[in-house]
């Protein structure tokens, strides 16, 4: 059996996980392992089975019965998706076991030994401890995340949406890319599209831009000698930073109210508002900061500059005072002033340093939740927000927020979240990529 242990033992491992580690490797404790991994997976097949078939048809209609004892479409997508995760996770461990099988018969051939239980186990504490150590948060990554995004992404190949497709009431079919063809051909979708995508990506720009170099500024103005009390100043900048922001972004929202907001009566009372009535500024005796477009999305810019600034001020303060003095010394020897300094040296330095988190920053506000719908709702509304659903102010995220919540059209979601992936990801990839740990597996 030795000659042939490199083709005998692999087949046997196919046939049966652990087989060939025990008939002809002698590889007991492994053999054991595997063998009863696979009894386990084989006593739940049924199961599996079951689920992955409920997986396919999502259930089937039946009127006649109580609606708690009909198919709930939902729960049999979620656990078919834990059934392919469970199945996949035991392939990959059978292809180990055949991979593992005909390396050690090959070994087994040309030594005439095996490993022994207790080298096995040695192995197993001390070079394959890594990865014990990381198979819980393998196990964990795929069900909590790997799951969810799955889950999330197939929705958009469904028809659950109210009325008439809502579990358990009714079953969901798999509709493959019609909705899809339905987002793209309907005008008030297409539409809504397009213009929450374009504010979006305005959004996403004018937020990184501004908090960016509003907290270049203000390092630059804290750095500077002549300032006193800088630390004092510096304490009062990071407190819009560290209130949480929904409670700042509600407090701005009242503020900001047209009508009774303390900010417009302040205006009233200096008499601000009937001068802009006079000059023909404005025909309302009231300021639209949150109910114009525009007003309402420079407003958003201006509330989440006030917000954002601060973490930019502590990076560039951190990263400038670490720059080297003697590139400022040799540029003050060759008559280079505080501007050009600046110019040739700091803002080059910097940028180069950042440009990753710029990117993350970017990144975020493309799904910055908060800094829109807790100032602002999505509001104003307009003919084509009650068509579909996206007010005027509503980012892509936001908008996904109202389809779900609000309307449960969850298959439309889903397509409006797969086309953020779609263009958030190569950010992501190109950020990751760029670091030291991708590049040479260091950190």
């Amino acid at each position: 059996m030795r000659q042939t242990a490199g083709k005998t033992a692999p087949i046997a491992s196919a046939l049966f996980m652990g087989l060939g580690h025990i008939v002809v490797l002698r590889q007991y404790a492994k053999g054991i392992i595997l063998a009863l991994i696979e009894t386990v997976f084989l006593l739940n097949a049924g199961t599996l089975l079951t689920a992955l078939v409920g997986f396919i048809t999502l259930g089937d209609p039946k009127p006649k019965m109580p609606i708690m004892q009909r198919d709930n479409s939902i729960f049999m997508m979620i656990d078919g998706l834990i059934a392919i995760v469970i199945v996949a996770l035991f392939l990959l461990l059978y292809l180990y076991n055949v991979r593992d099988a005909r390396k050690s018969g090959l070994d087994y051939e040309q030594t005439g030994e095996t490993q022994t239980t207790r080298a096995y186990l040695a192995q197993l504490f001390d070079k394959a401890f890594p990865y014990i150590g990381l198979s819980p948060a393998i196990v964990m990554l795929a069900f909590f995340v790997v799951i969810p995004l799955l889950f999330s992404a197939l929705l958009a190949f469904t028809n659950y949406t109210a009325p008439s497709n809502l579990p358990p009431a009714n079953v969901v079919d798999w509709v493959g890319i019609d909705t899809f063809k339905q987002m793209a051909s309907l005008p008030q979708y297409s539409q809504g599209f397009a213009r929450t995508a374009s504010w979006t990506l305005v959004w996403a720009f004018a937020s990184t831009f501004t908090t960016y170099f509003g907290g270049l500024f203000m390092a630059l103005a804290l750095l500077d000698k002549k300032i006193k009390l800088a630390k004092i100043f510096r304490i009062i900048f990071i407190l819009p930073y560290a209130v949480p922001g929904m409670i700042s972004l509600l407090i701005w929202a009242n503020l900001l109210n047209g009508q009774f907001g303390p900010l417009t009566r302040a205006l009233r009372d200096l008499g601000i508002v009937q001068w802009l009535n006079n000059t023909g500024l404005l025909n309302i005796d009231y300021i639209p900061w949150l109910s114009d477009v525009t007003m309402a999305r420079v407003m958003l810019v201006v509330v989440n500059l006030w917000l954002g600034f601060p973490y930019f001020m502590l990076l560039i303060t951190g990263l400038m005072t670490s720059m080297p003095p003697e590139l400022y010394e040799a540029a003050t020897i060759d008559g280079a002033g505080t501007s050009q300094q600046f110019r040739y040296i700091t803002l080059p330095l910097l940028i180069y340093q950042t440009i990753p988190l710029m990117i993350m920053s970017f990144s975020y506000n493309m799904n910055n939740f908060g800094g829109v719908y807790f100032l602002t709702q999505g509001n104003p509304s307009d003919k084509l927000t009650t068509q579909s659903f996206a007010g005027a102010t509503d980012t892509l995220m936001t908008w996904i927020y109202k389809l779900t919540v609000d309307q449960r059209m969850y298959n439309k979601a889903a397509v409006v979240a797969i086309l953020i992936f779609a263009a958030i990801a190569p950010f992501a990839i190109y950020q990751f990529s760029q670091t030291k740990s991708f590049k040479d597996g260091e950190m």
